[in-house]
């Protein structure tokens, strides 16, 4: 497959305040530390070089993170306001996300689970940047976290069983889907860290997980995204399905049609109906509650 260049930046979703990207696999964000290869901001600096802000740190202000093997819809705002709205829908929970994903290690057997495991901070040696479940010698502070699975179909890739599935993480841990399918003994294809795969040179082209599905509903309006599936046969010829289980096209019509989470006592704002936004100054705390949030969406360590 075609490494991410500068030039390929696919946009799914754009308006005054927002912009949603296709983030490719194996792209960085960041470019401060990168610098000779492509990289995400690149990409967006390169095709609206009049969006870019020097006063932020990225150059852009990015709603939240993929890993770097993480394809996917990635929600960029265009403007403090903007930014603000969508911390806020981030904050509160009110943010829906699906995940595609190839797991291997035989076939998920349970058609639909949610999976409940902790995460926290891994500190053996070796390990520091990478995150681990309850109960894990060395996981440090973990935290709730949980995970919704729908099987969608069975296959092969390259010849081993796979099953692919959809994913919503109903929190925001760093690597939480990667660990938690990590944790069923399904890991995600491709994925080296949580995979502990044995011979690297049997490995796949990329890390098969997509962000496919997004809705952040602010008060001043919906944005929504789905994103084209990647894992398909006609785009990687090793996975051969052969076992429908649920129909992607109809998991898109629910999420679609599903209310915005609203975990907070008040009333809920829905995509079809926005109400005007109320834009506060953004004060000093407000600036450093949202690095603190951001935190909790790093990109994936090399190291």
């Amino acid at each position: 497959m075609e490494p991410g260049r500068v030039e390929n930046l696919s946009v799914v979703y754009q308006s005054r305040d927002f912009l949603v990207v296709n983030k490719h696999w194996d792209l960085r964000i960041d470019s401060r530390m990168w610098r000779e290869t492509p990289t995400l901001q690149k990409q967006l600096r390169h095709h609206f070089p009049e969006l870019a802000d020097p006063d932020t740190y990225y150059g852009f202000r990015f709603c939240h993170q993929l890993d770097f093997s993480t394809s996917g819809a990635l929600c960029v705002a265009l403007n403090k306001a903007a930014a603000g709205s969508a911390y806020k829908c981030f904050k509160e929970r009110r943010v829906t996300k699906a995940y595609l994903a190839l797991q291997v290690r035989g076939h998920v057997q349970e058609s639909r689970m949610t999976i409940n495991y902790a995460i926290g901070r891994n500190s053996t040696e070796g390990r520091a940047h990478t995150m681990c479940i309850e109960g894990t010698e060395g996981c440090e502070n973990p935290k709730p976290s949980l995970t919704e699975l729908v099987v969608l179909e069975h296959g092969l890739y390259a010849g081993d069983p796979v099953s692919k599935v959809l994913l919503q993480p109903l929190t925001g841990r760093t690597h939480q889907l990667r660990v938690h399918c990590s944790a069923l003994s399904h890991p995600v294809v491709g994925d080296l860290t949580y995979g502990q795969a044995s011979d690297q040179e049997d490995q796949p082209f990329r890390m098969m997980l997509h962000a496919f599905y997004l809705r952040i509903p602010t008060h001043s309006e919906c944005v929504e995204a789905c994103t084209p599936d990647p894992f398909v046969p006609a785009l990687d010829a090793c996975w051969s399905p052969h076992t429908l289980v649920q129909s992607l096209d109809q998991l898109v019509q629910v999420l679609r049609a599903a209310p915005d989470p609203d975990p907070t006592e008040g009333c809920p704002v829905p995509c079809s109906t926005p109400t005007p936004p109320s834009k506060p100054p953004e004060t000093e705390a407000q600036q450093a509650s949202c690095l603190q949030w951001l935190s909790e969406w790093t990109l994936e360590p090399d190291h």
